[in-house]
């Protein structure tokens, strides 16, 4: 095995069930991990709480059958088999599962087959979330998609706000509030991120010169795009493509002993 590389002795440094903790910080999200047997083996709070458990101890070697009603349980484990005999993920299964006074509402779930070191299947991990608050959470970005889509389109040609809020009917302010509230940023800021992203492509990827790109990335002059650039990447463009230039050649090229590593003063 390469010494470089760290993952069986990074694996067998990691505590039991460190890996789920992200799960515990995601709200709305139940998740789950079975055996071979569909047995369970770990699962987030937010699924400990949907089935009435404090710990996860208390639901090792569980199965569906004891924790929801027949009728859900046998869909649960008709869907289980078919991701360990497919090997394959199923995902956006569109489904009923218990809500918190457990009534059946519609959830959205996927489940992927785990594997040991020989790539045998030992059983599958699965993600349920909320088919509504899902909706819920994803509404305010489906209404302003045509914007999105618009800016993404022209984002090197000037734009109209006001143009943009009556696409959707609505007040320039309104606009301004909306897609604060649903991005972070305002509609300008998201544009300039465009123009600079589309900028980073260029300089990665072509041989045109830094004047060039800022015209074709909707800048006014080579001036107005350093000082834009530099303020976002936190350093030049020419700086941005000599490091990605260097990256590439990297890449490109075999690995060197450690000794013939490139000069760390650079």
């Amino acid at each position: 095995m390469d010494p470089k590389k760290p993952t069986a002795p990074w694996d067998r440094r990691l505590g039991a069930g460190e890996e789920r903790k992200i799960f515990d910080h995601l709200p709305n999200h139940l998740y789950f991990v079975k055996n071979e047997k569909l047995q369970l083996i770990s699962a987030n709070r937010a699924f400990l709480d949907r089935c009435g458990y404090s710990e996860v101890e208390e639901i090792i070697g569980l199965t569906d059958r004891e924790l929801f009603p027949l009728e859900l349980a046998e869909k649960y484990r008709q869907d289980d088999l078919r991701v360990l005999e497919s090997g394959q993920p199923l995902n956006g299964i569109i489904e009923l599962f218990p809500n918190r006074i457990g009534d059946p509402e519609w959830f959205i779930t996927d489940k992927i087959p785990l594997r040991d070191d020989h790539g045998a299947i030992i059983g599958l991990c699965g993600v349920v979330r909320s088919y509504e608050r899902t909706r819920i959470e994803l509404q305010p970005y489906l209404d302003l998609r045509g914007v999105v889509e618009y800016l993404k389109q022209h984002f090197a040609e000037p734009i109209s706000m006001k143009d943009l809020a009556s696409k959707l009917g609505i007040s320039t302010r309104q606009l301004e509030r909306r897609f604060r509230a649903t991005f972070n940023t305002s509609p300008r800021q998201y544009t300039l991120k465009l123009r600079i992203l589309k900028a980073c492509e260029l300089l990665a990827g072509t041989s045109m010169s830094v004047t060039e790109i800022a015209l074709a990335t909707g800048f006014y002059d080579h001036s107005a795009f350093s000082r834009r650039f530099r303020s976002t990447m936190n350093m030049t463009p020419a700086d941005y493509r000599r490091r990605n230039s260097r990256y590439r050649r990297a890449l490109k090229r075999p690995l060197q002993p450690e000794a013939d590593s490139e000069d760390p003063r650079h």
